[in-house]
């Protein structure tokens, strides 16, 4: 081209469209035009190199750096790279691989990072917040002449021979009114911390600066901001212990320490590279999710990392870096890309060798961080099966008194013990052995075993581990009286007749404090004189309902059904004996002609439903449907006439209410006014 010549054209593009495309659909991921400008800079920073490396280019390389700056209006990235050539800057800046403008804009306008993908459009992704931009550029070639290419966003452009005493290249921004925010220090400083913090060419931007007579001030020394050289570009046997967490630091400035970490190096049959590290997890899932960070090659692409690993891998901190996984691509292209589902596979495996090989190696420092392990672990045995299937071997179950067993320690340790009639293996399990001690003391007078289960996954892994093994039963230790958890033999029988369980059933039904959404059903055993007179259980199947509603919305209709409790009256207990005594000494005089009104009614009410059933519906005639509805009617308010003696009778016996308030202060439910009386109470008797 002759000194001075001017070259006008239009950009090489199907549509006229593009401008406004880009203006418009990108402008919700507008920031990341500075990532894709810095990254062509490394790029052909990192050409020169290979060209220097084999003989192609002999000069010296000197300052490789690339250098961003704010000049008035405008936003300038500088390389000293293998510039390019008139020639050059036709090839790969005027003619753009798009076409089909109208399908582009569908597919992908709420997709920025896609659109600069798909459509190799990452110098103008700078167009989103320049009016204008100027590519100043000198090619490293012996003679090259230095051009300048100019555009102010339509497909017209202007290029010109012009003055550069250096090789590399200039991108010089003109922001527009409505990016300003893009010619601040303090932006600029975020999106590179965010985007290159870690590119493998050091990237200058502004001085470093010291505090000077009350406040900062710039020194001489260039502001670099990025790590080149970041922990997991380096090889494992380079790193010890302290590099590791000095990275996971440089990550999470924030974070508590990490357990431990794993480092990822391979080559084939894909390239991925990253550390993996295990925070200290505890509770809630949610707030440790998006910590992994995806790179490709070096360049921020992502910290939203769901459809490159697993879900349960989310809970992990760290970084992946694959040349692999496109730089800008969708969510939905991810999940179907084959390497990238190879890539999880592995990531998968390696993450369960790692926590395999801490286990076989040292079990108690495994053992020691087995309550931040737990989460993480669980979810991966819930949500992935081969995850699963390597897991099962060191997952752990802890009992109430801290001692760690594998799932097939721990079976053969009660299988002797905890196998009831049926041949079924029960795993009895207290979620709070404060509140469940008295349960938890009755299982191990019976030489049983009690797992902890207090964990926010424990009930859903519980039913996985009863489908994972044949015969096999979770029973929380408060769910039935110990006898019926593990029925050794037949029920022994409770020799009380009808009319006295009746009495006594209403004696304590009429002094159950009333609790919001609770319900009590009072039931008869005969544990044996030395067990508690009165216990509360609750079902292990609607409890367990219950907390699967808490943490799956599809369930939220069983967050909704009353608790139901069964308050178990010992029939063998020397107090529970008492009280029966003393209601039929107290009663019998009102209650037996009641009683008897009751028998000779329902004597009516059985004859009256034997002779309708002998009928077809239609033959029942008026009278006698009259008939049975009176007698009902009469029984109802029999049966009240009889609760209410029983009521009357219950409200002057303190140990009625007693009894009931020492099971409910064992299950952790006598609190407020309850308790009060209780203690009022307890202080009377004693007295």
């Amino acid at each position: 081209m002759a000194k001075e010549e001017k070259k006008q054209g239009s950009i090489g593009v199907t549509s006229e469209n593009i401008f406004p495309v880009i203006k418009k659909f990108l402008y919700s991921d507008h920031d990341i035009f500075l990532r894709e400008v810095v990254s062509n800079a490394v790029d052909a920073t990192q050409k020169l190199k290979t060209l220097s490396s084999v003989g192609e280019f002999k000069g010296e390389l000197g300052d490789m750096s690339i250098r961003i700056r704010i000049d008035g209006e405008k936003l300038i990235i500088s390389d000293r790279g293998v510039g390019m050539t008139g020639e050059e800057i036709d090839k790969y800046i005027n003619q753009i691989a798009f076409s089909g403008a109208e399908e582009f804009v569908n597919k992908y306008k709420n997709d920025a990072a896609s659109i600069i993908g798909h459509f190799g459009l990452g110098f103008y992704s700078s167009f989103m917040v320049a009016k204008r931009v100027e590519i100043v550029t000198k090619s490293y070639r012996e003679d090259a002449v230095a051009m300048k290419w100019s555009c102010e966003g339509t497909p017209e452009y202007e290029m010109v021979e012009t003055k550069k005493d250096d090789r590399g290249t200039d991108i010089i921004l003109y922001i527009d009114d409505e990016n300003k925010i893009f010619l601040e220090k303090n932006k600029i400083t975020e999106l590179l911390t965010k985007y290159c913090r870690f590119l493998p060419i050091p990237i200058v931007f502004g001085k470093k600066q010291e505090w000077k007579d009350g406040k900062y001030v710039d020194t001489d020394e260039d502001n670099i901001v990025n790590n080149t050289t970041p922990a997991w570009t380096r090889k494992p046997s380079e790193l010890k212990d302290e590099d590791y967490k000095a990275f996971y630091r440089e990550l999470y400035p924030m974070g508590e320490e990490p357990l431990f970490w794993i480092h990822l190096n391979v080559d084939y049959p894909f390239n991925l590279t990253g550390i993996l590290y295990f925070p200290r997890l505890r509770t809630n899932m949610d707030i440790h999710k998006n910590k992994i960070q995806l790179y490709c090659n070096q360049v921020f692409v992502t910290d939203s990392v769901e459809g490159i690993v697993p879900e349960f891998m989310t809970l992990l901190h760290g970084v992946l870096d694959s040349p692999d996984i496109p730089l800008n691509v969708s969510r939905s292209y991810l999940q179907s890309d084959q390497n990238v589902k190879k890539i999880s596979a592995h990531i998968t495996k390696k993450v369960a060798d790692r926590l395999e090989e801490i286990f076989k190696n040292d079990r108690t420092q495994f053992e020691n961080k087995w309550d931040d392990l737990k989460i993480f672990i669980q979810y991966g045995m819930l949500s992935d099966e081969k995850f699963y299937e390597r897991a099962v071997k060191f997952d752990l179950l802890k009992d109430v008194d801290g001692k760690y067993f594998t799932l097939e320690e721990y079976q053969k340790l009660i299988e002797g013990t905890q196998t009831d009639k049926d041949g079924i293996l029960v795993y009895l399990y207290s979620t709070n052995p404060n509140d469940q001690y008295s349960y938890i003391q009755a299982a191990k007078d019976k030489g049983y075993n009690v797992l902890l289960f207090d964990g926010q996954l424990d009930i859903p892994i519980i039913g996985q581990l009863e489908q994972k093994f044949e015969k096999t039963r979770y029973v929380r230790v408060d769910s039935d009286t110990i006898g019926n958890i593990i029925r050794k033999d037949d029920v022994q029988a409770v020799t009380l007749g009808e009319d006295q369980k009746n009495a006594l059933q209403e004696v304590f039904k009429s002094q159950i404090p009333v609790m919001e959404k609770t319900d009590f059903i009072v039931s008869f055993e005969a544990l044996g004189a030395e067990s508690n007179p009165v216990m509360l259980t609750q079902s292990e199947y609607m409890r367990r309902m219950r907390d699967m509603a808490a943490i799956q919305p599809g369930m939220s209709f069983y967050g909704e059904i009353p608790d139901s409790y069964n308050l178990v009256l010992n029939t063998d207990h020397k107090l529970v004996k008492k009280v029966l005594e003393d209601e039929e000494s107290a009663c019998a005089d009102k209650v037996k002609p009641v009683l008897d009104d009751i028998k000779g009614w329902e004597a009516r009410q059985n004859d009256l439903r034997d002779a309708q059933n002998k009928k077809k519906p239609e033959e029942v005639t008026e009278a006698e449907k009259e008939d049975m509805t009176k007698t009902n009617a009469k029984l109802d308010e029999l049966r009240q006439q009889r609760n209410q003696i029983f009521a009357d009778y219950a409200k002057g016996n303190q140990l009625v209410s007693q009894l009931i308030d020492l099971a409910l202060l064992s299950n952790g439910m006598l609190k407020g006014e309850s308790l009060s009386r209780f203690i009022k109470r307890s202080a009377e008797m004693i007295g």
